[in-house]
């Protein structure tokens, strides 16, 4: 679905007459509840966090089967389809080189091996998230834990997340995206077409007590958890390991780490 500018006007137009824009209260709900409400409820066993991040540990994805397991048990958990052209890709999880992945941070002794390697790459869950700030609807918010979410029936198509979103971490579906589903998950909903969608730290999974699917696949190259508790696992590497994020300077504060060089202490 793509709209000009005029069409997505007379949208927002409409959508603020119904009550749907700004800070508004339908049935006693206010907008952020409201759109938490369209989450999955999280059960008395469900994991919690302060602000949940990841630290991506390179070390441990040695051959692109490693990188390639990671992304399918993503992909195929949550119905991200299969398209032939590329053009239309829908990606929630991927690999990319160094100097596309840390872009501007470019260090020319860098060691051959970390140039060269491939990189995993997703939403970064940032604590200031700039595609918040640009949806009109609401469809994008952040959720008390730090995950940047998505209300798809909320979602109009206008992309201006996807243009806010200094890391290229969403994707649009230009086409119904489930006749392009080799095996439809029952765990997640599919999508259609005129809609954004992106990596959500599996939320659905956290709900039930379960770490994130790619996290599980990694073999420990994912390490998930609390960034606000001490003792988390995640906290104590970013506290004495040396890490790096993507396009600090931005201000965005990434909740994705990442762990170069063989982990050596900061």
């Amino acid at each position: 679905m793509s709209i000009n500018r005029r069409q997505f006007l007379r949208r927002a137009g409409m959508i603020t007459a119904l009550g749907l824009g700004s800070s508004f209260v339908i049935s006693g709900f206010r907008k952020k509840e409201v759109a938490v409400a369209a989450e999955f409820a999280t059960t008395p066993k469900g994991l919690q966090a302060k602000r949940w991040a990841m630290v991506v540990d390179m070390s441990k994805f040695k051959t692109e089967a490693d990188i390639n397991g990671v992304i399918e048990a993503c992909h195929k958990l949550h119905n991200v389809p299969k398209f032939p052209n590329t053009k239309d890709e829908i990606k929630w999880i991927w690999e990319d080189d160094y100097h596309h992945t840390f872009a501007g941070g470019h260090n020319e002794y860098l060691d051959d091996h970390v140039l060269h390697s491939p990189f995993m790459v997703l939403c970064n869950h940032c604590e200031n998230p700039p595609c918040v700030k640009a949806c009109p609807t609401q469809a994008t918010f952040q959720r008390p834990d730090g995950i940047v979410s998505m209300d798809y029936h909320r979602c109009i198509g206008c992309r201006f997340c996807m243009g806010a979103c200094p890391f290229g971490a969403r994707s649009f579906n230009f086409r119904d995206p489930r006749p392009f589903i080799e095996e439809v998950s029952a765990e997640y909903p599919t999508r259609t077409p005129g809609v954004v969608e992106k990596c959500n730290f599996c939320y659905e999974r956290l709900a039930d007590g379960l770490m994130p699917a790619c996290v599980e696949k990694s073999n420990g190259g994912l390490i998930f958890g609390d960034l606000d508790d001490p003792d988390s696992e995640v906290r104590k590497i970013v506290s004495t390991k040396f890490t790096i994020r993507r396009k600090p300077e931005l201000g965005t504060q990434p909740s994705v780490y990442y762990l170069v060089g063989g982990g050596e202490d900061a």
